[in-house]
């Protein structure tokens, strides 16, 4: 039953270093709860001879490149090969996977970016997961908060699937790309090879290999 929810339909889970903490869950939102302890314990068995250790949670691989201005806070894992640019805020509870962007000025905060992520210019990236190669355009952002504070539910073909949580934001299967300045909505699921388009406005689910042209237009790729 919802298959197309489930984290193994969405997510290509070799492409992450967080692949275990997928193990005793079925669905994303599940997961949310669980990353800054999983964090916690995963860090503290990177090898020191590929992850640095510069502040009391943070792991950073020796081969990323992370910019003087950017902000991190644990618990986090940068992966290796991944660019943290100018003025970026990782705010913790953040786990960014291998050859990823984290760009000028975007926020992240209790989040798996799998690898080959980009979130590269002023995204905001809150209580979401970012399957392998997913792209955020430019000002791209999830909404993670409901404007009545009430819990986060998944809308799923005429169903309503009460996740119990207050703060939820995206999730990205594989190879989604979104648009520029669009706004996901809290709870919204795209799945894997979908486009957004720029200036969109997202809620509830979105079939694999759609493209997303505006609210009640959504057509499938030739």
């Amino acid at each position: 039953m919802y298959e197309q929810l489930k984290n193994k339909t969405l997510f290509n889970l070799d492409e992450t270093i967080a692949k275990d903490i997928f193990n005793d869950v079925t669905f994303p939102w599940e997961v949310l709860p669980l990353i800054k302890d999983f964090i916690m314990t995963l860090g503290k068995s990177l090898p020191e001879g590929e992850y640095e250790h510069p502040a009391e949670d943070v792991w950073i691989a020796k081969t990323a490149s992370v910019a003087p201005s950017a902000s991190i806070s644990g618990p986090c894992i940068i992966g290796k090969n991944t660019e943290v640019r100018h003025c970026a805020f990782i705010r913790g509870s953040a786990i960014v996977g291998e050859n990823c962007v984290v760009g000028n000025s975007t926020e992240l905060k209790n989040v798996i970016l799998f690898n080959n992520v980009q979130v590269p210019h002023y995204n905001y990236v809150g209580d979401s997961i970012l399957g392998y190669k997913s792209h955020m355009g430019a000002g791209s952002i999830t909404s993670n908060v409901k404007s009545d504070k009430s819990k986060v539910a998944i809308r799923y073909k005429g169903d309503v699937i009460q996740t119990g949580l207050k703060k939820m934001g995206a999730v990205l299967g594989n190879y989604v790309e979104v648009g520029c300045n669009s706004v996901l909505n809290p709870g919204c699921i795209i799945g894997s090879n979908t486009n957004i388009y720029p200036v969109s406005m997202v809620r509830g689910f979105i079939p694999k290999g759609s493209i997303y042209k505006r609210q009640g237009e959504i057509v499938g790729k030739m």
